[in-house]
């Protein structure tokens, strides 16, 4: 079992990866292997519309990191987003390559989806609820804590003083964990994915 923590903050040592490194620590005392990728602080190309993916199943930048992260998905279990707020927002590059990711990356169904976010003081809740719209649509099983997946700082060292936060993050890995060995239990037990309908998509101009 495997977790993708995708770091989306153009710091990779910064108060994003400290949340996710929480994470990640944690999941790996409860045997989950992890691994953080930071998406790196150069410009990331939003989605251009060309509609390539659905031919191909990989987005038409084809050396770029999107495609690397669709070509992992097999073996990903879980994922876990991590951005800054701008402006009561998650950073551009990580829009911009989630929008990519979950459009050409095809099926996202029953692997398990978490969001953090970081900020100096306020925006997290937009921020948080604006990531979260990529699992939700995605059939895929979003893990929650015992708060609003965020941690407060503008460094590091004042997220490391931010104990709830740190444990918010904790408790999250814990309740991932839990929910990753259910699904292998149930599998082992011959229990499978649902099969779904075809989608149905309706227009509601008249």
């Amino acid at each position: 079992m495997k977790v993708l923590l995708i770091n989306g903050s153009p710091h990779q040592f910064g108060c994003t990866n400290r949340a996710l490194k929480e994470i990640s620590d944690a999941l790996e005392k409860e045997g989950i292997e992890s691994e953080i990728l930071w998406i790196g602080k150069e410009p990331i190309a939003g989605c251009i519309a060309c509609g390539t993916c659905k031919k191909t199943h990989k987005c038409i930048y084809n050396s770029d990191l999107v495609n690397r992260v669709i070509e992992r998905l097999d073996t990903i279990d879980g994922i876990v987003v991590g951005s800054p707020v701008y402006f009561s927002g998650p950073s551009g590059q990580i829009s911009a390559f989630l929008d990519r990711l979950f459009y050409a990356g095809g099926d996202f169904s029953g692997k398990i989806g978490a969001v953090v976010v970081s900020c100096r003081r306020g925006g997290a809740t937009a921020s948080f609820d604006r990531l979260n719209k990529y699992f939700t649509i995605k059939n895929m099983i979003q893990v929650s804590s015992q708060y609003w997946n965020m941690v407060h700082g503008n460094i590091p060292e004042e997220v490391e003083k931010d104990e709830e936060g740190l444990q918010t993050m904790r408790t999250l890995s814990q309740n991932m964990a839990w929910i990753l060995k259910c699904i292998e239990a149930g599998k082992e037990k011959g229990i499978e994915k649902p099969k779904y309908e075809i989608p149905v998509k309706t227009n509601f101009i008249r």
